[in-house]
């Protein structure tokens, strides 16, 4: 997600501080180079050798003859994107008023006037959050295009994001946005029928490849709206759905506006009518009728017979020429822009291997679940009109 990027990471001193060694830890398995800043206050809570055994650079913790700023983040600076994760309440406000009194206002001052990208994790208490100065600060210095992540308020605290909520904002940041401006809707995962009010029929999709979709078309610089039965997520807006036919209404409602739809939800096949009180066990003669669902792509053709639409089609037979023949008949019934095939051995785990079929072409692909999603988004942005 990060290959090839530098990154430059601000530390200042919140106690969320202890966490920027698993941060750019992180940030370096994801494919970046990473070198730190640290104010004088954040030395007192995360040792600077610590920091250097994390990013495996000397860290600066007071500017030079070097000018140790301007390397790193002038112009034809080192940096390609400056993380300040944490940001205290202090540090934001300072950044807001161009204050350059420690190592790391004074790298932002210079990334601002650079033009270099930056990404801001604010970390302190709740109140301090609250305080109309620091929310003026924020709304100010995100005027001039800063991406904040947003805190975890928990405990009376405002948290520092997640390790990935924080990689994948540093990547948007650092990317070339090539779906900015569009509106993509991703389905994922599984839906559920109801049998009563306890019992429920299922498949074994895990959700895995559509959160991916929808996190790289959202890296890619799309407004992303995620369709499916699981948690919220920073890079998404999600409109949570259990059935068959939540999903189809909630996906005909996103889709009305949207520039283009990833259909990657394992959606069911038949319903069952439910049953109001539980089903009592021990019955030999039970008979559950299964009713057909509308097919979600047809009723989202019918009604935008011009959207990009990118299919999923998941077969059991391990054949390629098999599933190549299924994602080709549905390429064409819907008249998608490619269909990823792929065998349903895949679902639930962290690697997959498929098939990209287009009409005229197959392309073959085997790697984690992350990487195709950035795949699909790369893709999908050949598919969309100028």
């Amino acid at each position: 997600m990060l290959e090839g990027v530098n990154v430059v990471l601000g530390v200042s001193g919140s106690i969320a501080a202890v966490k920027t060694v698993e941060l750019a830890h992180e940030l370096r398995r994801q494919g970046a180079s990473v070198r730190a800043v640290m104010t004088d206050s954040a030395t007192g809570i995360v040792h600077p050798w610590a920091v250097e055994f994390a990013t495996e650079h000397d860290v600066v913790t007071d500017l030079t003859g070097r000018v140790e700023h301007v390397e790193l983040c002038g112009v034809d600076g080192w940096g390609d994107v400056l993380l300040l994760a944490p940001a205290t309440a202090n540090t934001v406000g300072k950044v807001a008023a161009a204050i350059d009194d420690t190592p790391v206002t004074t790298t932002a001052t210079t990334a601002l006037g650079a033009g270099v990208p930056v990404v801001v994790a604010p970390a302190m208490h709740e109140p301090m959050y609250d305080h109309p100065g620091v929310l003026d600060a924020i709304e100010r210095v995100e005027s001039w295009g800063v991406d904040f992540v947003d805190p975890r308020i928990e405990e009376g605290k405002a948290k520092i994001a997640t390790e990935g909520a924080i990689v994948t904002a540093v990547a948007r940041a650092a990317g070339e946005r090539p779906l900015a401006g569009r509106h993509v809707v991703v389905t994922s995962g599984a839906t559920t029928e109801s049998v009563d009010p306890i019992r429920t029929l299922s498949n074994r999709a895990s959700g895995k490849t559509g959160r991916a979709v929808a996190r790289a078309c959202h890296v890619d610089g799309a407004e992303v709206t995620l369709v499916h039965d699981g948690p919220d997520v920073p890079y998404a807006t999600v409109r949570r759905v259990e059935s068959a036919a939540e999903m189809l209404d909630a996906t005909l409602d996103a889709a009305a506006d949207a520039d283009a739809l990833v259909s990657a939800a394992a959606i069911s096949d038949y319903t069952v009518a439910r049953s109001d009180a539980k089903i009592r066990s021990g019955q030999s003669d039970l008979t559950l009728t299964l009713e057909p669902t509308p097919k979600l792509v047809d009723r989202v053709r019918e009604a935008r017979p011009d959207l990009p639409i990118v299919g999923f089609k998941a077969e059991t037979a391990g054949d390629d020429e098999a599933t190549v023949s299924a994602a080709r008949d549905l390429l064409e019934r819907a008249g998608m822009a490619f269909v990823v095939g792929n065998d349903a051995s895949v679902m639930a785990a962290d690697r997959t291997r498929a098939l990209l079929v287009r009409a005229e072409a197959v392309d073959s692909f085997e790697g984690t679940k992350q990487a195709l999603g950035a795949r699909i988004a790369t893709e999908l942005a050949t598919e969309l009109p100028g």
